[in-house]
């Protein structure tokens, strides 16, 4: 393997802070060569892996580097990507995850907003900026291209697995939240994105979910200054059912949201929920039969 090669097509090198994370990756790789030549194999496997492997070599990176969760070790991070990969192989059309590790954001759903915001778009893509966490993310955003909020995950061992949770990054972000919520009949933007991943991740046969916590949050690999979350992941994930596990760097997270039982809702707002939960089984309707467009016959 040209680690040299590979290093140019995954860092922009006129970039000073690019060019140094170039160098750091040319010698990850030669401290340790097994590791590399394993990666290597695994994508040299067939024609559609290397396909894969040349649209999208941040693979090689993210084996590299200190990613996913906080203490990955290198060997986890490769198992991480084979059993990822090696189910979308098994689940996904090859044409789709070509589309997909290209850059294509693939549409599962929309609804329409007013016409200030347009429609509310949720996505299913790679982001090369969110590789840190993630092989994969589910997003939502308007449709001039502004993200409202990101799920970020990978897949192994037939569960999924959250390595972090973005919400929006724009100057009106919290009035632009505040009307997405109402059109959603006052259920938040940041649950709207994990039951669309619970619905996800039911679609495709998983049998659970687990995320990381604010300890598991693999920025604290590092000494950084910027670390500290916006959003207590730990105190989300409880919030919507999720239970710690012995590793304190997971929580599991149930496949199905948990709903309030009418009795349980005041009369009040009984029709605000009812129309939630129609808006809520429209989604997941149209999320799952989409998936099934995109699966293996």
């Amino acid at each position: 393997m040209n680690f040299v090669e590979l290093g140019k097509k995954i860092y922009r090198l006129e970039n000073p802070r690019e060019a140094h994370r170039f160098v750091v990756f040319i010698a990850r790789c030669m401290l340790h060569p097994q590791r590399m030549d394993r990666l290597e194999k695994f994508f040299s496997q067939s024609e559609f892996l290397k396909k894969i492997s040349d649209a999208y070599p941040f693979f090689y990176e993210q084996a590299t580097r200190a990613f996913f969760y906080y203490k990955s070790t290198f060997n986890e991070r490769i198992e991480l990507i084979e059993s990822h990969i090696n189910f979308l192989m098994q689940t996904f059309d090859e044409n789709f995850l070509l589309k997909l590790y290209n850059g294509e954001k693939i549409e599962l759903w929309k609804m329409p907003l007013d016409e200030t915001l347009g429609e509310l778009q949720l996505l299913l893509c790679v982001e090369t900026g969110q590789r840190k966490e993630s092989l994969m993310s589910l997003m939502l955003r308007l449709s001039d291209g502004t993200p409202i909020y990101q799920m970020m995950f990978w897949i192994s061992k037939n569960t999924l697995w959250i390595g972090a949770m973005q919400g929006p990054n724009v100057e009106d972000s919290r009035e632009v939240i505040k009307k997405i919520t109402k059109k959603c009949h006052a259920y938040r933007t940041k649950n709207l994105i994990l039951y669309a991943t619970q619905i996800f991740a039911r679609s495709i046969g998983l049998e659970k979910i687990f995320a990381v916590t604010n300890y598991g949050y693999y920025a604290n690999n590092h000494v950084r200054i910027d670390r500290k979350l916006k959003t207590s992941f730990s105190d989300f994930w409880q919030e919507c059912g999720g239970t710690l596990t012995d590793d304190k760097r997971f929580c599991e997270l149930p496949l199905n949201e948990i709903r309030k039982s009418e009795e349980e809702i005041p009369v009040r707002k009984r029709a605000v929920y009812r129309r939630r939960f129609e808006l809520l089984d429209k989604l997941n309707l149209t999320v799952t039969e989409k998936i099934q467009n995109f699966r293996k016959e």
